[in-house]
């Protein structure tokens, strides 16, 4: 079977753990502040803050940027549930917002709609791994002096403009689970630019500590390990080379499928999609995933509902999400990742051929 996702583990990533191991320093030291820096540089902020996972970048992110109970957040109602927990978790309430039909991301005219006197923040979700029309967000909330918290667990690398994402908001956040782009084993990294946000997350995933006995703030155990942290150094030396072979990969199946009437995945001008998901549009879509499954290949959902569907989700605020709820109904993700082969990728394109057609 060719599965949808592959973590890619290598020497280099055992031995770093290795030597983390002999060290004796497992939870957070040199290490985590090592690939602090090496993230930095390679999403182009100020600062990245790293901890436990994405769920807790996202969450840690809302909390520095001053979230709190009675604000109202506005994201997309087509991503991940972390995206709306986060939120509650910081006390404020999710507002979700429906998504353009060409992109899968959060539509700017929709968000408009929803602005009301408790809206604190708008986070829009990179999904999938290509980046919002973000200027238009920026604008949105420069004018309406709201929050910007970029979603970017799923868009490590995406550019747009020569841009990378996570550089545009007050705050960004991003995962490093084993099925996303890069990999800690489990992590999650904060980016800013802000020095003050920047003081307060650090504060925040260590117990609110300044310095040992003296803390600033209620915080909580956030902290990512060395171990996850040398698995990432590792790991960002070889992105530069795993996003190229995705974007290649995704070209050769743009080929084919548009040879055969297929409709590939949107990208607009001057935007670099990293396709942390490779995603089509099919209808009888459980037809679709049992022909590609007989002839070997795998495929994904995401997300066979909307956030406003779900039932924690159930109590807040609701409206009409109609390409939310369209796209829930035909999205399919194919196998994109830098571990498949020639052969494989052309055996993914001949049986996704064969099925929708």
């Amino acid at each position: 079977m060719i599965h949808i996702a592959k973590p890619l583990i290598g020497d280099e990533e055992i031995k770093a753990v290795e030597e983390v191991l002999r060290s004796g320093m497992l939870a957070q030291g040199k290490k985590v502040a090592e690939f602090e820096d090496k993230f930095s540089q390679f999403i182009g902020s100020k600062h990245s803050v790293a901890v436990g996972n994405g769920t807790q970048a996202l969450h840690a992110a809302l909390v520095a940027c001053g979230i709190k109970p009675g604000d109202e957040v506005i994201t997309s109602g087509f991503t991940f549930i972390a995206s709306a927990t986060s939120i509650v978790h910081s006390g404020a309430t999710p507002v979700f917002a429906d998504i353009e039909p060409k992109t899968f991301n959060i539509d700017i005219d929709s968000v408009k709609k929803l602005i009301s006197e408790k809206t604190k923040a708008i986070m829009p979700v990179h999904l999938f791994g290509l980046g919002v029309d973000i200027h238009a967000f920026k604008e949105l909330c420069a004018e309406k002096d709201l929050i910007l918290i970029e979603d970017a667990c799923q868009s490590h690398g995406a550019r747009i403009n020569g841009k990378g994402v996570g550089t545009f908001g007050q705050a960004a956040a991003f995962s490093f689970y084993p099925t996303k782009n890069m990999t800690t084993g489990e992590g999650g990294a904060v980016t800013t630019q802000d020095e003050k946000i920047d003081e307060d997350l650090r504060y925040l995933r260590h117990q609110g500590q300044k310095s040992r006995y003296e803390y600033a703030m209620v915080g909580y155990n956030y902290r990512m390990t060395d171990i996850a942290a040398a698995i990432g150094i590792a790991q960002l030396d070889k992105l530069p080379g795993w996003t190229e072979k995705r974007i290649a990969n995704a070209a050769f199946f743009n080929k084919e499928f548009s040879a055969a009437g297929i409709q590939i995945p949107y990208v607009p001008d001057g935007y670099k999609h990293v396709y942390h998901q490779y995603t089509l549009r099919v209808q009888n879509r459980n037809s679709v995933i049992k022909k590609l499954a007989d002839m070997g290949v795998g495929s994904g959902v995401y997300y066979p509902m909307g956030l406003h569907e779900l039932g924690p989700m159930a109590g807040f605020r609701k409206e009409p999400l109609p390409e939310v709820e369209k796209a829930s109904q035909e999205v399919l993700s194919l196998p994109v990742h830098p571990g498949l082969s020639n052969e494989e990728l052309a055996t993914v394109a001949e049986a996704v051929v064969k099925a929708v057609n």
